[in-house]
């Protein structure tokens, strides 16, 4: 049974305050919205015939679910490299060796420093055009270099928070810097990072909607032409908001089952 204290009560009690003052604000102001969420569903999914060819009706993704399921697929891609080069990046950022000490933080310094919209367009229209990159990779590839650089501060402060006993002693018993980074040190710093981690991971999914600028048919562009369509732009865009919310919830879902393990396993 739940039992509010003083305190919720007193918070819903404002709450319910200023949903009060807001409508009243936008109805005494003449303010008014005729909604059509009846459009919704047929952008999710719809009965009927996909092609002229087909000739029995059956279900099909709506415009909406075909770009969640493409914006599922670029952030899944964008994760797994990110991690990846972050983990290079954050190794190479505690290198004794100068050089590739100094590469690394000129990387990091000049990715988080400037906007990713920007990142997107050179690589896109620059390098993509050189390597002949599909947009899927270019944008991609964009988001993982972006958050590349995050990861690899993470990866960082996560390597510096184990003792560094831990790498004196693996060395001793005769383990290389490298066997002894792979098999004492990054897996204890990862069950560290999993939360800062997780984050980064959920703002990549966030990020991933500026991928629409370069047509990338993902959730956010297949919104944008859905209103485009029927300008219904506060129910397509609440939707929208509702599935990537569904993407980031999973996600921090997952990290924290995993996180529970990873604790138990301690």
């Amino acid at each position: 049974m739940l039992v509010f204290g003083k305190r919720s009560i007193i918070t819903l009690a404002v709450l319910a305050v200023i949903i009060g003052w807001v409508y009243y604000f936008l109805t005494a102001r003449g303010i008014t919205y005729i909604w059509h969420w009846e459009q919704i569903p047929q952008l999710l999914f719809y009965h009927g015939t996909k092609t002229a060819a087909e000739t029995t009706p059956s279900w099909h993704l709506g415009v909406l679910m075909i770009g969640f399921v493409l914006t599922v697929k670029i952030s899944i891609v964008a994760i797994i490299f990110a991690v990846i080069l972050g983990t290079i990046v954050g190794i190479c950022r505690l290198s004794s060796e100068p050089i590739t000490r100094a590469i690394s933080i000129a990387f990091v310094e000049l990715i988080r420093n400037t906007p990713l919209l920007v990142q997107i367009y050179i690589i896109y229209f620059f390098a993509g055009s050189m390597l002949r990159l599909s947009a899927f990779a270019a944008g991609t590839a964009a988001l993982a270099i972006f958050e590349g650089a995050y990861v690899g501060e993470i990866v960082r402060a996560g390597i510096q928070s184990i003792h560094k006993g831990q790498m004196e002693a693996a060395r001793s018993l005769g383990m290389s810097y490298a066997k002894a980074m792979r098999y004492i040190i990054l897996p204890q710093a990862f069950k560290r990072i999993i939360p800062p981690l997780a984050g980064q991971f959920i703002s990549l999914v966030k990020d991933s909607s500026l991928v629409s600028v370069i047509a990338l048919a993902d959730l956010m562009f297949q919104g944008q032409q859905a209103v485009a369509r029927t300008y219904s732009a506060f129910e397509i865009y609440f939707t929208v908001a509702a599935l990537y919310l569904v993407m980031t919830s999973i996600l921090s879902m997952a990290t924290q089952y995993i996180e529970r393990r990873l604790a138990v396993s301690d």
